[in-house]
């Protein structure tokens, strides 16, 4: 498989279909503790920063580039990718393969109700979907060692094949790094947001405002206040990366 490496970080250069038939690969191969991210604008910065962050990252099984902001400047320093793979993509395709080879699901994260929503959505375009878990743990749970055993027990319990985690990043990475000896799952992904958008509590962006890179412009819209500082402060630090990285590479 082919990678490329911009912005220090190792990425998958794979479509959408070329990534879940690896993933699909790794449980039936009978591979376990693999794990999956998908680092877009917000991930690339947080890295730069947060050393474990980077380290999870170094260490993934598949790194897939969730955004078009990252497609493009792959192009422009002439490492291009074959095309955006985001969480949120990725998420409803590969439980749509996962329930024609039977294989078991496993939802954790989202806000209460909002997982069991999305399965209830999925369960009806795919019937014979088998989602065997469903939690959505409480606000802190990550410092309770009481809470992340039961976890972790109710996981192995009911032995999936594909665990989805919706906490938002870099929690749902780290969550699943810490505790990935422990839980008994071929292979696990961070997904943030997907289960609010499959369940319909939070509106996705149309489809051309995803293909122009907008849609970060859309979440915006919806959350101002709450998400201001990330894409207009913290992001904007993405430029001063990619000027970094083409003047090194000229």
């Amino acid at each position: 498989m082919k990678q490329i490496t911009i912005f220090d970080i190792r990425i998958d250069n794979v479509t959408l279909e070329e990534a879940c038939n690896r993933i699909l690969a790794f449980v039936e191969n009978g591979e376990m503790h693999k794990y999956v991210v998908t680092p877009n604008v917000d991930h690339i910065i947080k890295i730069q920063k947060d050393k474990e962050f980077r380290h999870i990252y170094k260490n993934a099984s598949l790194v897939l580039a969730d955004g078009m902001p990252l497609v493009w400047a792959a192009k422009l320093l002439k490492k291009p990718l074959k095309e955006k793979v985001s969480g949120s993509d990725l998420f409803p395709v590969l439980c749509e393969k996962a329930a024609r080879r039977n294989m078991r699901i496993f939802f954790l994260g989202g806000q209460e109700g909002v997982a069991q929503k999305a399965a209830e959505v999925l369960k009806r375009k795919y019937p014979e979907i088998n989602i065997v878990g469903i939690y959505s743990p409480p606000f802190g749970f990550e410092k309770d060692e009481v809470e992340n055993r039961k976890i972790i027990n109710m996981i192995n319990d009911t032995k999936p094949d594909i665990l989805f985690v919706g906490l938002g990043a870099p929690k749902q990475e780290k969550w699943i790094y810490h505790h990935l000896n422990e839980i008994n799952v071929p292979v696990s992904l961070g997904i943030g947001a997907s289960f609010d958008f499959v369940a319909g509590t939070k509106k996705r962006a149309p489809a051309w405002m995803q293909k122009a890179g907008l849609e970060w412009f859309w979440r915006f819209c919806l959350e101002p206040r709450r998400l201001f500082k990330r894409y207009f402060i913290e992001d904007a630090k993405f430029i001063y990366l990619f000027f970094r990285e083409l003047l090194l590479r000229s």
